[in-house]
């Protein structure tokens, strides 16, 4: 699958879908939601105009998505009482309206109506839409599922969801049974008058909650979309120094605030929003049936048949209710297709732009032999200091770094190439986190340091990068001397035996070596086993004294002039107006303005 490019680039464009789909969700979801809640106002008072329900319910959305950058850590704890004490109230109306109108509407249970449903002709079809509503929503228990244990979530939905559920929808029907008159609001006609403001309270909550799950899955969507190189670098504020997932991103937050107004207002009404939310969530399930299969075969190494099975009964389910909102496309289905699309766009030009871009720096790197070939001194004056190449590129030595010591007569005594990585894992342990590898002898006194982070990974704004790397560089230094102290002599031998220089000492090497602080030293005569060692750490004192500084590559592409006009207007109007907004790597890695220098160039793909 990774040799065949049109292989790779179909379950790109299916996993880009389904993540526009889902953003589209978590902006219907909190529409929706809070103006279903908001319209209870209109049960007690009838003659209000629908007018000051969108009113409400845009100072709710106002609120909450004001709230959300004081992250959900102090108020989270009251999420599950809410959402618990939800369950329960629905249940137990829905118990109560089934004693007390019409206990036959359980005939429903019998499968054998659902032919009888279908045989009354194309109308029931279509009202599958409608239908799909009922099960919408408990997508929402699966937005957390990297804090929770999957055990947990399918207790809760067995145990609490499902039944409450079953019991809301039946006893809503036992209610219009008897009361055909009250269709458009069963929900709050149906709830005793004796409780209806708690109610009315307790739906306003768990709307609230609902939305705030779907929006904090949006972030973590975003946060790992942009790991993985297909979506604009944003700012990423973590809200929680004990939960990794609790994280806010400003830019999402109020674009997404934006469009839920938007929706509100536009449709007024909860029958047009239902029919994109409908929409969205089934689209989100085809989707996530055809990764499965994939995940299946290739990581859980399931039987053919098994996958054959589960494919097939989840397609017959999601394609029925599939044809039946395609045909409310025009009746508000549109929406979430509309904000979909546009965020495929951005997500994949974006991705295709970065590709490019990292394909021409691999085609234009230099070899390491070529920077052998200059001798120590580069062919150039070495001026004391500290030098960060950042690049892209784990292997060669970046275009960027030729094409500033051709233009520029000196270079730094210690010149380091780092290169941080977002690896496709959850997390990346501390002690894993730098590779450090030296490049040429001891007397060039060149570095390639890989930094490594997972999708999951906090970098706050107060960790110290520069410090980090030189910190690695350092016990690599130390390390290495220890390794020839004891009997080996070849860094890239060690580099290749400890990946992890703060992981674990080697089983040989326990009565050797301890710890000190974050460096592991020899237990006596420290200061003998290497006087070169010594030495060259004191050299990258006196350097880091003198100064560190970072070096970025600003690479520009464009497309050529024989390039076709998608091509165009992808590369050098829309991926160039995204590289303008999104945020710069040194303020994602937080390095001090004062000591960067750019270099440009351009690429032409």
């Amino acid at each position: 699958m990774e040799a065949n490019s049109f292989t790779k680039n179909a379950i790109l464009t299916l996993v880009l879908v389904g993540t526009c789909m889902a953003v589209g969700d978590s902006i219907l979801t909190p529409a929706i939601s809070v103006l279903s809640a908001s319209g209870g106002i209109k049960v007690e008072f009838p003659k209000m105009s629908n007018d000051w329900v969108v009113i409400v319910s845009v100072v709710i959305l106002i609120g909450l998505f004001n709230l959300q950058h004081f992250g959900t850590e102090k108020v989270s704890r009251l999420f599950a009482p809410i959402v618990l004490l939800w369950f329960l109230l629905i249940g137990t109306v829905g118990a109560i309206n089934l004693w007390k109108y019409d206990s036959t509407v359980l005939k429903a249970f019998n499968p054998a109506n659902i032919y009888l449903y279908f045989k009354r002709g194309s109308h029931n079809w279509t009202s599958l839409g409608g239908i799909m509503l009922s099960i919408t929503g408990t997508e929402a228990l699966f937005a957390d599922l990297c804090h929770f244990p999957v055990l947990a979530i399918q207790i809760a939905f067995a145990v609490i969801v499902f039944p409450c559920l079953l019991l809301a929808y039946t006893g809503q029907a036992a209610y219009i049974s008897s009361n055909t008159d009250h269709v458009s609001d069963a929900f709050y006609r149906s709830i005793p008058d004796s409780i209806f403001w708690p109610a009315f309270l307790i739906a306003t909550a768990a709307a609230v909650v609902a939305s705030q799950a779907t929006i904090s899955a949006t972030f973590s969507l975003i946060k790992q979309a942009v790991s993985m190189g297909c979506f604009p670098r944003v700012k990423v504020v973590h809200t929680s120094q004990e939960h990794l997932g609790q994280i806010y991103v400003p830019e999402i937050n109020w674009l997404l605030l934006g469009l839920c107004i938007a929706v509100t207002a536009g449709f007024k009404r909860e029958t047009m929003i239902a029919n994109a939310y409908g929409t969205a969530v089934v689209i989100v399930m085809l989707v996530t049936t055809f990764l499965m299969v994939p995940i299946m075969f290739l990581v859980w190494r399931s039987h053919w048949f098994i996958v054959f099975l589960f494919t097939g009964f989840s397609l017959l389910v999601e394609l029925t209710y599939f044809s039946a909102v395609i045909l409310k496309v025009d009746q508000g289905g549109w929406v979430p297709l509309v904000i979909a699309s546009c965020f495929l766009i951005i997500m994949y030009t974006w991705h295709y732009g970065t590709l490019k871009r990292f394909e021409c720096e691999i085609q234009t790197k230099v070899s390491v032999a070529w920077i052998l070939g200059l001798g120590p001194s580069l062919g150039l004056v070495r001026v004391p200091g500290i030098g960060f190449v950042h690049t892209e590129l784990a292997s060669g030595v970046p275009h960027i770094f030729s094409h500033l010591v051709t233009n520029l007569p000196a270079v730094h005594s210690v010149v380091v190439f780092v290169c941080v990585k977002c690896l496709p894992v959850y997390t990346v342990p501390a002690e894993e986190r730098i590779l450090v590898k030296r490049i040429g002898p001891k007397d060039f006194h060149i570095f390639r340091c890989v930094v490594r982070y997972g999708y999951k990974d906090v970098h706050k704004k107060d960790d110290n990068f520069e410090t980090m790397l030189y910190n690695g560089i350092v016990r690599f230094v130390t390390c290495e001397g220890m390794m020839e102290f004891g009997g080996y002599s070849d860094s890239e031998e060690y580099n290749t035996v400890t990946s992890s220089i703060d992981g674990e000492i080697l089983p040989g090497e326990k009565e050797l070596v301890h710890r000190r602080g974050s460096l592991m030293i020899p237990p006596v005569q420290a200061n003998h086993f290497s006087i070169e060692t010594t030495d060259e750490i004191e050299f990258l004192n006196i350097c880091k004294d003198a100064g560190m500084v970072h070096i970025l590559g600003n690479t520009v592409v464009r497309s050529r002039r024989d390039s076709n006009m998608v091509k165009k207007v992808a590369i050098d109007y829309l991926y160039a107006f995204l590289r303008r907004l999104c945020r710069e790597n040194s303020v994602m890695l937080y390095l001090p303005h004062e000591s960067l220098l750019n270099v440009g160039q351009i690429f032409y793909v």
